[in-house]
């Protein structure tokens, strides 16, 4: 097994990402603001196995002792240095979600619900009691209950496969274009901090960040068949997830057009 294997495994599971009815559904400012408030769920939780991967595959700890693979050891503390002090359109440094909430804030979409949940995450000190306690959708629950079970019970290549194939490359080119045909029919909601971090994100997954998770695939696979087959079941049932919580945005937007 190797990259290619995996691709053509969850193919059909990207191009119904690729393909959802959903972007279709985005057609006011307000269909926007229920897609990002319930999308963030998903940039929060990519920083949460972001920082499962660097606790895993490099030391974060003292005393201080060498990882096994430095390649490896390089690739993922790459991806950290840019996805958690980028530079936001101000020139500021932040992470990708940080950014993320200024724009849903600067295009007027509600951010408190998700700091409330954040802030319940810090109080309990248990994620999966904050997940299951709290009233967000059953889809979203289902989402961030996987990406937090494989944190906590995966191995580093089973981490890696939910960082790698389940993220942001998901979302096609045609929501720039919503999203820029917005700023032109609504030039009073100030979209232009959400544009930059889609096309940050996503300028960076695909020119650098993109082949330094699969190169750190490979090297946390290599030639053990059974690693690549428990990456393949990863990734397959991360992209099924993925799959739900867009079935939920879209549930949500049309129940607030059938009530308009």
């Amino acid at each position: 097994m190797n990259i290619q294997y995996i691709n053509n495994s969850i193919e059909a599971q990207k191009n119904v990402l690729l393909q959802h009815p959903l972007y279709n559904k985005v057609k006011t400012i307000e269909d926007l603001h229920t897609f990002l408030e319930s999308h963030v769920y998903a940039v929060w939780d990519f920083m949460s196995l972001l920082k499962a991967l660097q606790a895993r595959l490099t030391c974060t700890s003292t005393p201080w002792f060498a990882t096994k693979n430095p390649e490896t050891r390089y690739l993922i503390n790459e991806i950290v240095l840019a996805e958690e002090t980028d530079l936001s359109l101000d020139g500021k440094r932040q992470s990708h979600y940080e950014m993320y909430i200024e724009a849903m804030e600067a295009c007027g979409a509600d951010t408190l619900k998700i700091k409330a949940f954040l802030a319940e995450v810090q109080s309990l000190q248990n994620i999966f009691v904050a997940i299951k306690t709290s009233d967000l959708h059953p889809n979203i629950k289902s989402f961030l209950d996987f990406t937090f079970r494989v944190i906590e019970e995966g191995k580093p290549h089973e981490i890696a496969a939910a960082f790698t194939f389940g993220r942001e490359d998901l979302i096609p080119s045609m929501f720039h274009a919503i999203l820029r045909n917005f700023q032109e029919q609504f030039p009073e909601t100030d979209l232009t901090k959400l544009i930059y971090y889609f096309e940050r994100h996503i300028e960076l997954d695909a020119d650098e960040h993109g082949p330094m998770a699969m190169q750190m695939i490979n090297d946390l696979c290599g030639d053990d068949a059974q690693k690549w087959k428990e990456v393949e079941e990863v990734s397959i049932t991360a992209l099924e997830r993925r799959i739900e919580l867009w079935n939920a945005i879209e549930e949500e937007i049309s129940q607030q057009v059938s009530m308009l």
